[in-house]
């Protein structure tokens, strides 16, 4: 029963807690005490160590950590044509800390011509023996949080031109990393979480958005993105409830989103975090289609150091596999462990100990 395409029995969400000597070149940078070049230089070495400890405990998918990364969105959706990052009036919040004061902002037509983020891909490939992933934010991404008011009125009178251009700009995103070599790429999304939110709903709302209609246009903005991939391209998704210095956003069951959401976008797999309560019961499995696609576990806190107990982590598989099949489920951490460069509250150790438990438990499970 073990998995020769992606996603792997034991496979990881993607960012990885920022080692010291990465955040020391960041700081010197900052200051002017190192160039652009020297930055960069620093990044390959670090980035290269993780790669090597990734295939050190046994991992099949292999990511770069974003470590050239701040954010997990902000740093990949400011480099689209048409999009800037602003200095906002508050930061995200999140329960008890909140975030940098960053946003995003819409002031020209949204598009792709190119993005650095493909040659960082192209250097993981060039350093792993095994599966290279790529993540990048969700479509959706860019549109939820700031929604209208984020997006120019003079660009786009009405919001059906911003989708159509932004379903568009992807589909050439995911044909890019195609040609670079990308075999598995990930779009992160907060979006389907939040809809999942009473709290979060509230919110859209008081900012205008018509919620009923949202998921059926991020459906189909996504579906379009990554229609007509071929064949040996996997593309997954993370749906995240916030992971901020190990605090989070949003609470809700997946079963107001979970039919849409597995049955009626065509991605090949979906991580979803089941890491507390906060995510309800295993239930809305029931609606993952029959045949290949696959739902990663996240049963594997990154948000603390503690190891779960192993037995614990089997009940709960045994307990999902009562909605959906063995053989289309897998095992993972509920999300990353840097989703920004501050981290998680973890120590680098604990969090290898955690994917090196993950990929003990997956050999169990599944052989």
């Amino acid at each position: 029963m073990s998995r020769t395409r992606p996603p792997f029995r034991a496979d990881q969400v993607g960012s990885l807690l920022r080692s010291a000597a990465l955040k020391d070149a960041r700081s010197q940078r900052e200051a002017g005490a190192i160039t652009d070049a020297e930055l960069a230089r620093i990044e390959d070495e670090e980035i290269k160590k993780i790669i090597a400890k990734q295939e050190q405990v046994g991992l099949q998918s292999i990511t770069d950590g974003e470590f050239r990364r701040s954010w997990w969105h902000f740093d990949f959706l400011k480099k689209l044509d048409g999009v800037e990052g602003y200095r906002a009036a508050a930061g995200i919040q999140f329960h008890g800390v909140q975030t940098r004061a960053e946003g995003l902002r819409v002031t020209k037509r949204v598009g792709f011509s190119g993005h650095p983020m493909i040659e960082h891909f192209k250097f993981l490939k060039a350093n792993v023996t095994q599966t290279p992933k790529m993540t990048i934010p969700s479509p959706s991404v860019l549109h939820f949080r700031g929604g209208r008011k984020d997006i120019s009125k003079e660009v786009y009178p009405d919001l059906d031109g911003f989708f159509a251009d932004l379903r568009r700009a992807y589909r050439d995103v995911v044909k890019a990393f195609y040609d670079a070599g990308c075999r598995y790429l990930q779009f992160d999304d907060t979006v389907w979480a939040y809809l999942c939110s009473k709290d979060e709903l509230q919110k859209a709302r008081e900012r205008g958005e018509d919620v009923d209609r949202l998921p059926q246009i991020y459906a189909d903005t996504i579906n379009y993105a990554i229609a007509g991939r071929p064949s040996d391209m996997v593309i997954t998704t993370h749906v995240c409830r916030g992971n901020f210095r190990s605090q989070w956003i949003s609470e809700g069951g997946y079963e107001p989103v979970a039919e849409r959401l597995l049955g009626g976008i065509d991605y090949d797999g979906y991580f979803l975090e089941y890491d507390t309560e906060r995510a309800g019961g295993f239930e809305p499995l029931r609606f993952l289609p029959k045949g290949k696609k696959v739902v990663v576990l996240g049963l594997v806190t990154s948000k603390s150091g503690t190891l779960e107990s192993r037995d614990a982590v089997k009940r709960r598989i045994d307990e999902a596999s009562k909605f959906a099949p063995l053989d289309q489920l897998a095992l993972s951490p509920q999300c990353g462990f840097a989703s920004t460069e501050e981290g998680n509250l973890l120590a680098e150790e604990e969090q290898w100990a955690k994917l090196a438990m993950i990929v003990e438990l997956a050999r169990e499970v599944w052989g």
